[in-house]
């Protein structure tokens, strides 16, 4: 996860990992209810040992900040390089986040979300892969489900940190910018109003516990004040 925050998925989810002692793979498993509920959320790291088998643990707070501070750490680095890059051949930095991670704060400040230019940060992440096929993009970029590259065993974005697939929260998000009534949004993203209801609510909280993400830097005055930088 991109932010310190704790989320929660639908059901029980096995994925995601980095490299441990020994070749063992260590991953982040999250276990609740339906509907995602960060509160109750545990994260627990999962290792999957020579022969196959799994041993998982609960990640205390303090580790877990660790893990976190330690993959956003490559998502900074290769912002690094990419800058290295732009600074040599005096180009500018393309964005990647589209509107849903934008928008969730599914990116990491002064990593994945630093750029120049964002030119899909207000398309929806259907309307991304539509844009890809009517470019004519290779069949194997349009046909891939979106992963969040963090670990080294497979994990969907779902279970990373929405709780539900791209589709589905497009249409949330969509329904809920647009003032839409949840009964309305319900039969098209398959779910009843109480669960778009709900979602709506994760909406919200999402925004405000990332909203540090979009904040510019402060500037502070001798006399003690501050305000956000500007010219």
């Amino acid at each position: 996860a991109k932010a310190p925050t704790v989320f929660a998925v639908s059901g029980t989810i096995v994925g995601g990992g980095t490299h441990g002692p020994g070749g063992a793979v260590i991953v982040l498993r999250r276990a609740d209810g339906s509907t995602p509920k960060p509160r109750a959320a545990r994260v627990k790291a999962v290792v999957q040992k020579d022969d196959g088998s799994f041993d998982e643990r609960r990640i205390p707070a303090g580790a877990y900040r660790k893990l976190i501070a330690a993959t956003n750490m490559k998502q900074r680095v290769r912002k690094l390089i990419e800058y290295t890059w732009a600074d040599n051949l005096g180009y500018a930095v393309i964005g990647t986040p589209n509107k849903l991670e934008y928008d969730q704060g599914f990116f990491v400040k002064g990593g994945d979300g630093l750029a120049d230019v964002k030119p899909i940060a207000r398309l929806y992440k259907t309307q991304v892969y539509a844009l890809a096929k009517h470019l004519g993009l290779p069949d194997v970029i349009t046909s891939r489900s979106p992963t969040t590259e963090t670990f080294s065993l497979p994990q969907s974005q779902e279970e990373f940190y929405y709780g539900y697939p791209h589709e589905t929260m497009d249409l949330i998000a969509w329904g809920f910018d647009s003032g839409a009534d949840a009964a309305r949004v319900a039969p098209l993203a398959g779910l009843d109003a109480d669960e778009i209801e709900r979602a709506y609510d994760e909406l919200r909280r999402v925004r405000a516990a990332t909203a540090y993400l979009h904040a510019p830097a402060h500037l502070v005055d001798l006399d003690g004040s501050h305000a956000p930088a500007h010219r």
